[in-house]
């Protein structure tokens, strides 16, 4: 398995060599963040893309096919589209709140991203409290949903932000659980390590039955996190028009649009690395060929594989299930999914204690 930090101590050897460490280090956090921003406008347009392509696969459709090859330049189209458009500013807004609720969310959104360790050496956020991070910087996003709602004006944008609110904080509580079973399985909150932990065996395998329940679990509640169906109350078009974000238009609702469909990537990014390896290739016991093959295939490719495999899991919930009522929504929460995650919690540390995982 390649290790990524060859290259980049390479490149800073190679700057502090003729400039001041200083000035090196801004350069390389510039030239990191400019990367990151291009990746994470990538992924936002395969996830569109993917999006459509699975709900007309499910709805017997054919999606996007006239703008480019299989429609791959429709998602560019838009793109240049909600760019050229006016940013309408509502008279009886808080102008104020009402412009900075959009980037609160991308700023949320954007730092859970940079916590993803996408390969061996390209961690860009590894910290030793790496997960206690992430799950902070991603409650921020909250925050700018509350924003959004109330500095509208709007009494529908704000119910649908007052239910987002009570929904993301609500399933923030099991994804906690969910996440937390593995660091006590792994004893330690930083990715890198709980991935490299996982190089005998992915953890959904070999973290015996409170595993797979963290896992199941992690599914439903993140799905609830990003206001995705059947939890996509908060933005219920029958009932909200569009939800707290009725009332943006051109990239300010650009960027509500692209940070959910991210936040979808980031949950199933953080479950690809916690459950099922991350970077780490499958290895079968006795296999020893087909473990030196898959040892080949570049960590990148591992956790980008994985990742999208369980956003596939995730847009298959999303066009099978009926959308769900608020009450519906939050006892599933507070009367099911919140006790078994206690008691699956328990039952890791009883795991752990008496040394009965593999």
């Amino acid at each position: 398995m390649f290790d990524f930090s060859i290259i980049t101590e390479w490149i800073h050897g190679l700057l502090i060599s003729f400039l001041p460490l200083g000035v090196a280090t801004f350069i390389e956090c510039v030239v990191i963040g400019g990367c990151l921003m291009l990746l994470y406008a990538m992924i936002a347009i395969v996830m569109i893309f993917m999006e459509r392509k699975v709900c007309a696969a499910f709805q017997c459709r054919l999606g996007p096919v006239r703008v480019g090859p299989w429609g791959t330049l429709q998602v560019f189209g838009d793109v240049f589209k909600m760019l050229t458009k006016e940013i309408v500013t509502i008279r009886h807004a808080d102008k104020f709140l009402y412009n900075l609720a959009p980037y609160i969310v991308i700023l949320a959104s954007l730092l859970s991203f940079a916590c993803l360790p996408f390969n061996r050496g390209m961690e860009v956020l590894d910290f030793n409290v790496g997960v206690f991070f992430m799950m902070a910087a991603s409650s921020i996003g909250v925050v700018g949903i509350l924003l959004a709602g109330w500095s509208s004006n709007n009494k529908f944008s704000l119910i649908g932000a007052m239910r987002s609110g009570a929904q993301m904080i609500s399933y923030e509580l099991s994804i906690s659980l969910s996440i937390l079973t593995i660091v006590v399985l792994t004893d330690t909150m930083q990715f890198s390590e709980i991935v490299e932990r996982q190089a005998d065996g992915w953890f959904l395998f070999k973290g015996h039955l409170p595993a797979l329940v963290a896992f199941v679990i992690y599914l439903i509640a993140g799905n609830a996190e990003v206001n995705r169906g059947p939890f996509d109350l908060p933005e219920a078009e029958s009932e909200l028009t569009a939800g707290y974000h009725t009332e943006y238009s051109g990239m300010h609702f650009g960027l509500f649009y692209v940070a959910e469909f991210v936040n979808l990537f980031i949950v199933s990014g953080v479950a690809a690395t916690i459950f099922l390896g991350g970077w780490m290739p499958l290895h079968i016991p006795g296999w020893e060929g087909f473990n030196a093959v898959m040892d080949w295939i570049p960590g990148f490719v591992w956790f980008f594989g994985k990742a999208f495999f369980v956003v596939g899991l995730l847009m298959w919930i999303k066009w099978t299930f009926p959308r769900l009522r608020v009450d519906q929504i939050l006892t599933l929460e507070w009367k099911y999914l919140v006790p078994i995650g206690l008691v699956n919690l328990l039952l890791m540390v009883i795991v752990v204690v008496f040394k009965l995982h593999f």
